[in-house]
């Protein structure tokens, strides 16, 4: 599937979380190894910290990835700086830390990978941190050649997003497509249309098809489903199990 209006080919695969179930999630380390798998795009969350920066992390609070409790939204950027993102994956990765969006956005150029930022937003945050992430995915990435593509299930954040950023790729996130999803994407300017690969049917794929709307599906760590997907029109999926998916996609290309 072509993503020329996304500036770059769009990837069959992105690794989740930066790099699946092989790494910590939302972590530098995570870029790295797909990128040493070969992995050519990578996905990761971002929210805001207490000071207003983005930072990668997934929810909003802290406990389940890092060694400190609390809401995101109350860390200031100091904390954030000194906490451990990896040590709850696996005594190997002790001591990795969380990243900024900056920090991110520099490993992915420098390694060459492809980025789906999702917005997260803590709630009562949703245009905040679509207009924060928006103005600095832009300029982290300007003169790359290859613009993030942005996503989010908050309208509201997209629109922000939007707002401030008229030209950025932006994607639209749900879990299952509904019935006006047309609409939606045009009134946020998305080029694609994002959904849980359990969920999506045959007729969003060929209406998709038929708009030119690349459709991509999350988290697909199931080879056979894998394939399954992409001969139904699936341009890409989010995968955990980026080991076992990549040869799938190649297999489809």
């Amino acid at each position: 599937m072509s993503g020329a209006r996304l500036g770059w080919r769009l990837p069959r695969v992105f690794a989740h979380r930066c790099g699946g179930a092989l790494a910590p999630e939302n972590t530098l380390a995570g870029l790295r190894i797909a990128a040493r798998l070969g992995i050519t795009a990578v996905e990761f969350d971002v929210m805001l910290s207490a000071d207003g920066s983005p930072w990668l992390l997934h929810d909003e609070t802290l406990e389940r990835t890092t060694d400190a409790i609390g809401r995101v939204r109350d860390a200031s950027d100091a904390r954030l700086r000194h906490l451990d993102a990896g040590v709850r994956r696996h005594p190997a990765f002790a001591g990795e830390g969380v990243p900024t969006l900056a920090a991110a956005a520099a490993a992915c150029r420098q390694l060459g990978l492809h980025a789906n930022v999702e917005i997260k937003p803590a709630a009562g945050c949703e245009e905040l941190t679509g207009s924060v992430v928006a103005r600095q995915v832009e300029a982290l990435w300007s003169g790359a050649g290859q613009p993030p593509l942005v996503s989010s299930f908050s309208e509201a954040a997209l629109l922000a997003a939007r707002a401030v950023a008229p030209t950025l790729p932006l994607g639209c996130l749900f879990e299952r497509v509904p019935a006006d999803w047309r609409t939606r994407l045009h009134r946020l300017g998305a080029l694609t249309l994002h959904c849980d690969a359990a969920l999506v049917d045959d007729d969003v794929l060929a209406e998709a098809r038929a708009c030119g709307v690349p459709v991509l599906c999350y988290t697909v760590n199931d080879p056979l489903l894998a394939s399954d997907l992409f001969a139904r029109g699936v341009a890409a999926v989010f995968t955990d199990r980026i080991d076992l998916i990549a040869g799938v996609a190649r297999g489809h290309s």
